[in-house]
């Protein structure tokens, strides 16, 4: 098995294509989909870079897997399914969650399915999903979102959004039905109990204090040394740091695009729904918050 990664710099954003060199049978993990909010320019440099190397390599593209639905960068699911007819767009189940939570929010019309409908398939907790030659054992791990699901292919668990670089920590718990306590129970319970050599794939990496890209660790170094959840942590620290650590965090700069255009299956709208939040002053001077 050969893993490949790309890395978007400008949403620090880890994809990955993992392929068996003998049969050629592969799958693309989180792809992304090039944005700018500034004029709403989309392109596809990100995505083509992932065709290319598929084809390049003449790989049989089974699945692209989505760990879950994103909410910083947009989706190149269906690019690249418009390049690979045959390859299935899957996510955990838990999608229609994210799906009922998300209509709310942006007002979708009452017509949006929230079934998972726009996947090809919805994957359920333990199963495994076969790619040819590539069995994909798959994991939920909820806690940032509810439907964040991990890819253990052989030795390798990729981890979305979950678990970063030890120097980074884990992913957010902000997002609406996000859990500080179900992601730290995510991480000790499902991830770190399997074999210490395996190895760990990263959705993002920041590259903090300006060291260079980093996305590749193993089960044992993130328990001996991950910065906000090691095998030392608390249930009570890692839930009490992580409260307070998002409260001073800003919303991703693509939030609103990128959940519309998720948790549809990568498929793009005529038009963006951005909600205003609007600060007002009330009568003791103090800013009051109103979303409109």
């Amino acid at each position: 098995m050969k893993i490949k990664e790309f890395f978007d710099s400008r949403t620090d954003t880890l994809s990955y294509i993992v392929y068996d060199e003998s049969t050629r049978d592969a799958v693309v993990i989180d792809p992304v989909l090039d944005y700018d909010p500034v004029g709403s320019k989309i392109w596809t440099d990100s995505t083509d870079a992932l065709v290319d190397f598929l084809r390049r390599n003449e790989l049989r593209l089974h699945f692209v897997l989505e760990t879950h639905a994103h909410a910083d960068h947009l989706s190149g699911a269906r690019h690249i399914q418009e390049r690979f007819p045959e390859a299935r767009l899957a996510i955990g189940e838990g999608i229609v969650d994210v799906q009922r939570v998300f209509k709310g929010v942006f007002d979708l019309p009452d017509a949006f399915p929230t079934d998972g409908r726009q996947f090809d398939r919805l994957l359920e907790d333990g199963e495994t999903l076969r790619a040819g030659a590539l069995a994909i054992e798959v994991i939920f791990t909820p806690g940032h979102t509810p439907a964040c699901a991990s890819y253990l292919i052989d030795d390798a668990l990729f981890t979305g959004d979950a678990l970063f670089m030890p120097d980074m920590g884990t992913g957010r718990c902000d997002f609406p039905a996000g859990s500080a306590e179900t992601l730290f129970d995510s991480i000790t319970r499902r991830i770190y109990t399997l074999p210490d050599s395996t190895r760990i794939f990263v959705g993002h990496d920041y590259c903090p204090n300006g060291r260079p890209l980093a996305f590749q660790t193993t089960v044992a170094e993130q328990k001996a040394s991950n910065v906000r959840l090691n095998a030392n942590t608390t249930r009570e620290e890692f839930v009490a740091f992580r409260r307070q650590r998002d409260k001073s965090l800003a919303a991703p700069r693509l939030l609103f695009q990128s959940v519309q255009v998720n948790v549809d299956g990568g498929t793009l709208p005529s038009y963006f729904k951005i909600p205003l939040n609007v600060f007002r002053p009330t009568a003791k001077g103090d800013l009051e918050y109103r979303d409109v």
